[in-house]
């Protein structure tokens, strides 16, 4: 084990790595994971194109990875919980002390927060990873690798539903139709939402769309005007929808979130866009629209294991590419192109199964 600890490293802007580490000793309250399941998220990308997110800028040697699941191979001496064998899914933010946001159970919003792979801290791309012991769920036995591995996309789409108060006869329209938007069209749908409409510009995006739930798909032209997508969007559901999430970060799409929600309804903002984006203000105030920021998830981890286990959320057909972790460099490569959905990479070399 000491000898094979490949991880996938990101050294600065373009240039990515695999190289061996240490196998790290998991301290008191912490467990080692012999890694299995790991997804390529868009940050991992967007940090390996361009070498920072916002603020968030690579100044050192950094593992990629937070989309994760594994075994436990080694349990911390305080650890009462996990023992070695379990199979968990990995919550890659943990609170570094008890401030007011982690009192308040808003522990995401913690200035201080350790998080998977955003500089300086490391992720979980690797063979082998410690991390601490209370943010490993273990998993299911009906629950795979990598359904616990989409576990922390899904909890954008819970958290991003929960801002949005989705309850029982809601009706949505979802704004991007990439692996985030998909899964707030699952969870909106297992939370009640009797429609929901979702747009994208790629028609094999919707076409997943339509067969994940959604009632209507609107394929976005570059021609058009938010105004108009806002009267598409209305024509089918006969009226404005209650409640919109924006996914893409584009500034034109946020206008048509805002265009397109009913009075009194809601907007929650989870894509990431440019710093500065001009949005018609004016339109929300006057229709009394409130405007909700999403900043990952809390409180999530045990919601979207119910409902993995249950069946009453399919994340399965989200995989579409598969690769060893010797493969890495490819896997983003197909990620960066925009090839399928998912693209997830096998850890471990005695177990390449789902």
């Amino acid at each position: 084990m000491e000898q094979d600890n490949l991880c996938v490293v990101l050294h600065s802007q373009g240039d990515l790595r695999l190289e061996n580490r240490p196998v790290p000793e998991p301290g008191p309250n912490d467990v080692l994971l012999q890694m299995h399941s790991v997804g390529i998220c868009g940050s991992d990308v967007h940090f390996w194109q361009n070498g920072r997110i916002g603020d968030f800028v690579v100044k050192k040697p950094m593992i990629l990875g937070h989309e994760a699941a594994g075994r436990v191979v080694k349990v911390g001496s305080e650890v009462k919980h996990l023992k070695v064998g379990d199979r968990v899914a990995i919550e890659p933010g943990v609170p570094r002390e008890m401030d007011d946001f982690l009192k308040n159970g808003r522990y995401n919003l913690s200035p201080s927060i350790f998080f998977c792979a955003t500089p300086p801290d490391d992720g979980n791309l690797c063979r082998y990873y410690k991390h601490s012991a209370n943010f490993c769920y273990k998993l299911p036995d009906n629950v795979t690798f990598e359904e616990g591995a989409l576990i922390e996309p899904l909890s954008v789409g819970i958290h991003a539903c929960r801002r949005a108060g989705v309850a029982l006869g809601s009706t949505v329209l979802i704004c991007g139709a990439g692996p985030i938007g998909l899964v707030c069209l699952l969870v909106a749908k297992a939370m009640g939402a009797s429609q929901v409409v979702i747009t994208d510009l790629a028609a094999e995006r919707l076409a997943m769309a339509k067969e994940l739930g959604a009632d209507f798909q609107v394929t976005v032209k570059r021609e058009d005007t938010p105004q108009n997508l806002a009267t598409t969007v209305e024509g089918m559901l006969g009226a404005q929808p209650h409640i919109t999430i924006e996914c893409t970060g584009a500034e034109s799409s946020v206008h048509t979130a805002i265009y397109a929600t009913r009075s009194g309804g809601v907007v929650v903002l989870v894509g990431m866009g440019p710093q500065m984006t001009t949005v018609p203000l004016v339109n929300a105030t006057i229709k009394e629209v409130d405007i909700r920021g999403v900043f990952r998830y809390c409180n999530t981890w045990p919601m979207a294991i119910a409902m993995l286990a249950s069946g009453k959320v399919n994340v399965k057909p989200l995989v579409t590419h598969r690769f060893s972790l010797e493969q890495a460099v490819q896997a983003f490569e197909t990620t960066h192109q925009g090839a399928g959905i998912k693209v997830m990479l096998k850890c471990d070399l005695n177990d390449q199964n789902p």
